[in-house]
């Protein structure tokens, strides 16, 4: 088997779709000789902030001399970014071998039955963990929580990340009834850190701990500097520092502001420099992800007017995102995302126009870059796909054409 002959099969199982439940992961685990067994697991679950606290945990950790393990979900460029060991990429000559192995578990399984990409990945990286002989692994779950493939660990630690609106479809439509499916990580006796939020959120997450006596902390500190930008990073490291404070993992008081300052997590409000310009990218998706876009560009660029270059889902809510930027921008320019739910650029130019006086809807990527050539300061945001796919023009790197494992839908 090839790289690309895995990557292929892994499109495959994506193609079948997902499906929410413990059942199947729970078995490939235990045909797998449960490796999540043999791991200490910190679990992160939430709405916005997972992947950004997942990687300060791993920072804080790894200066303190541990070998750390981390998975995360979506991918930018490479399907390799999801599993790495000391931040390093799972190699792709380790991807065939693992994928291999879960293939011929999978030929177990009827066709209509078959595991999903989410579940094969998870239990691919549990595995491998465990091969690296990991100290500690830092797991960010799928979607949700409670019905996450993830969910079959038991960790040393739980941890809620800021919870707003986002897959209303699958884990309800009130924000009490989200909170109530992230909680659903939290593991009996297991201590559960948790970020602010507004009150009624806060109230879920503490009934259930309280209902499974588990410690329940909620973050103190509102800040703690960190290299990532942006006051949510801030608020974000306040609760990584108190996870690491309180998880029984010995680290120096000097690694924790070292890790932090030393954190990297691209796409997430990063500068980029590219030529006379500056482009800000960042993987804002979701309202809560928006809000926190705008008030970056309000603190740190409030005597400028940026070009925003976006292109977005369908199944997001975009128009969210255009009303809360188009005031700080000076035009907008729509471009399409190489996704199948992408929402088509002169539909969403229609609603941009409603909001801002200049508005150009592109074709392609290539052809919004042009647009904005010249503009000192270019927003790039609205989808994870276009972030990567402008990371890929940047770097004047080969593409990985692997954007689409990140596309999924729910199966009966």
């Amino acid at each position: 088997m090839t790289y690309q002959e895995a990557i292929d099969w892994l499109y495959e199982l994506r193609l079948s779709g997902s499906k929410l439940g413990l059942e199947k992961p729970i078995h490939l685990a235990s045909v797998a000789e449960n490796p999540q067994d043999k791991l200490k697991i910190i679990h992160v679950a939430g709405t916005n902030g997972k992947g950004s606290v997942c990687a300060m945990l791993e920072s804080i950790y790894r200066t303190a001399g541990y070998k750390t393990g981390l998975f995360t979900s979506p991918h930018l460029v490479s399907f390799r970014e999801r599993i790495q060991v000391n931040r390093t990429l799972i190699s792709k000559e380790d991807v065939v071998r693992k994928v291999g192995t879960m293939k011929i578990r999978a030929q177990q399984y009827s066709k209509g039955d078959a595991p999903t990409f989410f579940e094969v990945i998870t239990i691919m990286a549990l595995e491998y963990f465990v091969e690296c002989d990991c100290d500690i692994v830092l797991l960010e779950t799928g979607l949700g929580g409670r019905l996450d493939a993830t969910n079959i660990v038991n960790p040393i630690a739980t941890v809620i990340t800021p919870i707003s609106f986002d897959h209303q479809q699958f884990l309800g439509e009130t924000i009490e009834e989200i909170a109530g499916e992230k909680a659903g990580i939290i593991k009996p006796g297991i201590p559960v850190y948790c970020a602010n939020q507004q009150a009624s959120v806060t109230e879920v997450i503490e009934q259930v701990a309280r209902d499974r006596n588990a410690p329940f902390m909620l973050v103190a500190d509102r800040e703690t500097n960190t290299a990532l930008p942006g006051r949510h990073q801030r608020e974000n490291a306040a609760l990584a520092k108190m996870v690491v404070e309180g998880a029984g993992i010995t680290v120096s008081a000097l690694s924790i502001p070292q890790g932090l300052r030393e954190v990297q997590w691209q796409g997430r409000l990063e500068c980029v420099q590219n030529g006379s310009q500056k482009f800000i990218i960042d993987a804002a998706h979701n309202p809560a992800g928006a809000q926190a876009l705008a008030n970056f560009i309000r603190e740190e660029f409030a005597d400028q007017r940026p070009s925003l270059l976006i292109g977005v889902l369908a199944d997001k809510n975009w128009k969210n995102s255009i009303e809360l930027l188009s005031p700080l921008v000076s035009s907008i320019i729509c471009v399409p995302v190489g996704s199948e739910r992408g929402l088509r650029p002169d539909e969403l130019a229609a609603f941009a126009r409603l909001h801002c006086e200049s508005v150009q809807s592109c074709n392609s990527l290539t052809e919004g870059l042009e647009k904005v050539v010249g503009n000192p300061l270019v927003v790039v945001a609205g989808s994870v796909y276009l972030i990567g796919e402008v990371m890929e023009e940047f770097r004047s790197a080969e593409s990985a054409q692997e954007h689409g494992l990140n596309d999924w839908a729910i199966r009966d």
